[in-house]
């Protein structure tokens, strides 16, 4: 990731944590005169190296760990592995166990991780009253990675019951391949595809490019350089996604939940609202809502969720993220797919590599370091 190569440094070496000086944005980043949501974060749980969370069945969140293993946190804390893939991944780079997802009935999880060879493979399981059925365990989707940055790996099902994935541009600097604009590759995409629909998997008829001879029909969205964690709106169905920038600019994108998809998010013709490298802006570029520059601390943006949870309520509706860096979880007013503030939440993360949402939408913070936290109150 260029100078997000320091992130690839960092990331490389995810098994450890660092001590970074972190410091508190100042108040005059807020565009309001409100004040913050006042919150803290309650540690939960340690994980080792966790990468992702999602709801599971029964109250549950499930967690991926980086080297291929998924614990279940309930109300005891978080137990011994439920499946454990550590020997078919590898965990060089950015690589690794990267994303899981369930579907809306919790009948099949989802898992994104990188294989042997470095490939991003979303494989599926049967799960059965809680359990995960090994034996019906099946490979959807393979996208072979030219290296080992830029992976994206997150996986949800979006309000439509399509499972959605995000792929980044295949990494090397500057999308070297020029994916991010060109449609016949799903690299630099996020991609929706139907996992129950066909053999490995349908492509759902009303995707922007299921007719195009000369683009891939999986394809929802393009212009990305490395989309690290996106999510649904639960209340609005609104898309948010998190897209690391290369030299300046980190930014985070929207769609409507009455898009029809088709969105260029500029990459690598743009970096944020930037010209990237002498780029020329696309015609059909869809800016991001937000942007910050990497004057401070911030190096790496982590997407997260629209907060639709009831613990805090000054936090409903504000899109909470944070960045791998830096640390700190901001959160963002949107109106009509603007933003209309921005606030410092006043709590630091660590290294936070992602966030989850429960079943009854409260936040849940990873840091690759080990913690798994919770939003709460203050």
């Amino acid at each position: 990731m260029n100078t997000r190569t320091r992130m690839s440094a960092i990331v490389a070496t995810l098994g450890l944590v660092g001590s970074l000086a972190l410091a508190t944005a100042s108040a005059d980043e807020s565009r309001t005169p409100g004040s913050a949501a006042q919150i803290a974060l309650t540690e939960v749980a340690r994980a080792q190296n966790p990468t992702a969370g999602a709801a599971g069945p029964q109250d549950t969140v499930w967690i991926a760990e980086r080297a291929g293993t998924v614990r279940v946190l309930d109300d005891d804390g978080l137990g011994e592995p439920v499946l454990d893939i550590s020997d078919e991944t590898t965990t060089d780079g950015e690589r690794g166990l990267l994303g899981l997802a369930f579907d809306e009935r919790f009948a099949h999880l989802y898992l994104s991780y990188t294989d042997l060879e470095g490939t991003s493979t979303v494989d599926e399981f049967a799960v059965q009253d809680g359990t995960v059925r090994e034996d019906t365990r099946r490979t959807v989707l393979t996208q072979e990675q030219p290296e080992s940055n830029h992976n994206g790996g997150a996986i949800t099902f979006g309000p439509d019951g399509y499972l959605y994935i995000a792929l980044g541009d295949g990494g090397g600097g500057g999308d070297p391949q020029g994916n991010g604009q060109k449609l016949d590759t799903l690299l630099g995409k996020l991609l929706r595809i139907d996992p129950q629909g066909g053999d490995p998997y349908a492509i759902p008829e009303d995707n922007p490019f299921a007719d195009d001879p000369d683009a891939r029909g999986e394809i929802w969205s393009y212009g990305l350089r490395n989309p690290w964690r996106f999510s649904f709106d639960a209340g609005s169905g609104d898309l948010l996604i998190g897209d690391v920038g290369q030299s300046d600019w980190e930014e985070i994108d929207r769609a409507p939940a009455s898009s029809p998809g088709g969105e260029n998010y500029g990459w690598s013709q743009m970096e944020g609202t930037h010209p990237f490298r002498g780029g020329t802006e696309p015609a059909n570029h869809v800016p991001p809502i937000h942007e910050y520059d990497r004057t401070g601390l911030g190096c790496s943006v982590t997407g997260g969720y629209v907060y639709r949870g009831e613990a805090v309520p000054g936090l409903a509706g504000q899109y909470v993220y944070s960045d791998y860096c830096d640390g700190t979880l901001r959160s963002l007013e949107i109106e009509d797919g603007r933003v209309t503030g921005e606030h410092d939440l006043g709590v630091n993360g660590g290294e936070v590599v992602s966030f989850a949402q429960d079943g009854d939408g409260e936040l849940y913070v990873l840091a690759i370091g080990g913690t798994v936290s919770r939003v709460d109150p203050a």
